[in-house]
């Protein structure tokens, strides 16, 4: 981020965020004589509605932590204010290591998209890892009379304005893309943001919106059953087990390419031990084959990057966002 004349407040702030992993320990105990950490269950709070793909990540991996921490390991859906209102709740946090955060794309995001979040990525939070990305899919009932990427432009022109486009929430990585989209090609939509990829993809099965775009995940079943139709994904290749959707640049949309990544975080002042073994303890669990089987399955590639891997995505991915939002010209909430 910076401060809207250049980039020394995001060196600053990328340079404190680095100053408080450097302070990292190998001991596990959150205070001097208190048994060792975790000696209780510990909460992820998903930021995000159940059934998007936030949710989908965090339970994938929380019963491997669950099972090395010895303590539950729960998973608790605070969505609203596009991700605002969980993300904020960890925040404010005691930074004990008992409430921590698992969050999408959102959470780079929302440092432009809103005027005051309510949080910085940079100085409130420390970077446990990053879990893992998924491309979007530009998705369609199966009844639907658009069949390909230039019938859905087709359908657009003609419909100017007027062909509702919706996706997970204002600022997700699938809202940003319908806007890319629009700049690539010309066209006019209406994007109308859902609470969460559960309720969007609700409302395609019973084809109550035309057109659709969410993150791989939530939709990924949907499309191997047939209950939706996949018109493009937004990857730079085809994905490994949906070989008959093409690719967004396949249909002439160069540079059509976005995806939605997952990142662990503690709130600031966490104990360095204390980061150290969650991400430890998560990096053990991402190295699991029967988990990365699995999270390949319904449609995300692991990345486990830990603490440094999750500081340098942050750092690169506000600006980059920031910058679509201005080119998209998007209001500033």
């Amino acid at each position: 981020m910076t401060d809207g004349h250049g980039s020394p407040v995001a060196i600053t702030r990328r340079s404190a965020l680095a100053l408080g992993l450097m302070s990292f320990g190998v001991g596990a105990r959150a205070q001097s004589g208190e048994a060792p950490y975790p000696n209780r269950a510990v909460r992820f709070i998903v930021p995000a509605a159940p059934g998007g793909p936030t949710d989908v990540m965090a339970r994938v991996v929380t019963p491997g932590l669950h099972a090395r921490f010895g303590q539950p390991a729960l998973v608790v859906n605070r969505a609203g204010a596009g991700g605002n209102i969980g993300v904020v709740q960890v925040k404010q946090s005691p930074a004990d290591g008992y409430t921590l955060l698992i969050a999408s794309t959102g959470f780079v995001v929302n440092a432009s998209l809103f005027r005051d979040p309510g949080y910085d990525p940079f100085t409130d939070f420390l970077p446990i890892t990053e879990l893992g990305s998924s491309p979007n899919v530009i998705l369609v009932p199966p009844s639907s009379t658009i069949t390909s990427i230039a019938a859905l432009i087709a359908k657009a022109k003609a419909d100017k304005g007027k062909l509702n486009v919706i996706n997970p929430g204002q600022g997700s990585t699938p809202h940003l893309t319908a806007e890319l989209l629009q700049l690539r090609t010309g066209i006019e939509i209406e994007n109308i943001p859902y609470n969460g990829a559960g309720p969007a993809i609700q409302a395609l099965l019973a084809n109550t919106a035309p057109v659709g775009i969410t993150a791989l995940p939530p939709a990924h079943a949907h499309i191997r059953s047939g209950a939706l139709r996949a018109l493009a994904i937004t990857a730079e290749k085809r994905w490994f087990d949906l070989p008959d959707v093409p690719t967004a640049e396949e249909q002439g949309l160069a540079g059509l390419v976005s995806e939605t990544f997952q990142g662990m975080y503690a709130p600031a002042g966490t104990p360095a031990a204390i980061v150290e073994r969650v991400a430890r303890d998560t990096l053990d669990v991402l190295k699991d084959t029967a988990t990365i089987d699995k999270l390949r399955g319904v449609g995300f590639d692991v990345r486990a990057s830990g603490p440094d891997g999750l500081a340098r995505r942050v750092a690169k991915e506000v600006p980059m966002w920031r910058d679509i939002i201005v080119q998209s010209r998007i209001e500033l909430q």
